[in-house]
This record gives C-alpha cells, sequence and structure tokens, in this order.
C-alpha cells in the first residue's frame, strides 16, 4: 500500500503540488486538473491496486492532497472536500487496524420476558 501526501499552493493562475515527504511534484491550471496529474504520477511510482484521494482546502490557495493506492476495499478514484487531512506522518499513513472482537449480539427484550403482553 503506498500513500502520497502533497501540498498544494495556488499562485495566480496556476497550482502547483510537491509530495510532503519526497520528490514527486506536478503543476496544472485548476485543482481538478493537479488531482488528476498526481493521481498518475502517483500509480507510476506504485500501481499495486485501487486508488482513492482526498482533497482539502486549508486556506483558498493552498490545500493538502493525499493518495492511497491498495489497501482497503477500494476501487475506483476518489475525490472530494471535507476528506480527513493528511497526517504530518510523512509519506507512510500508520496501520490503525484494531483486532478483530466478537461481538454478542444483545437480545431484545419482549413484554413476554417481563410477564406482560398486549393481547392478554
Amino acid at each position: 500500500m503506498g500513500v502520497f501526501t502533497f501540498v498544494c499552493r495556488s499562485s495566480g493562475a496556476e497550482w502547483t503540488a510537491k509530495q510532503y515527504s519526497g520528490d514527486l511534484e506536478g503543476s496544472a491550471a485548476s485543482t481538478y486538473e493537479l488531482q488528476r496529474k498526481l493521481v498518475q504520477t502517483a500509480l507510476a511510482v506504485d500501481s499495486s491496486g485501487g486508488v482513492q484521494s482526498s482533497f482539502s482546502y486549508i486556506s483558498p490557495t493552498s490545500a493538502v492532497f493525499q493518495v492511497i493506492i491498495g489497501g482497503g476495499g477500494g476501487g475506483g478514484f476518489i475525490s472530494g472536500g471535507g476528506a480527513a487531512a493528511a497526517a504530518p506522518s510523512g509519506g507512510a499513513a500508520p496501520a490503525a487496524e484494531a483486532p478483530a472482537e466478537k461481538k454478542e449480539e444483545e437480545k431484545e427484550e419482549s413484554d413476554d420476558d417481563l410477564g406482560l403482553s398486549l393481547f392478554d
């Protein structure tokens, strides 16, 4: 699984992006074009699975863009505001998988269990 985090900045009519911890870069006239280019750049480095991405504005002229390749039950290209911002852990996100816990289903109490019934 590859995680690529980019810091994006607008300068006039152009958006530029530099990988937070790495050498990947890109630039484009719009944020949409920039996201597409950065996904293709990340796929050139790691094409091991499905692609997920998130773009979050920090200010009107700066943003964080994260591309995750492989991993979870994804696939397809996902993009949109309001997604989780990038962690300052560099290019790799920690695997925060909790061990699977077995949960017992709670049985709902019915009126019969209490000795009450609507139809008596």
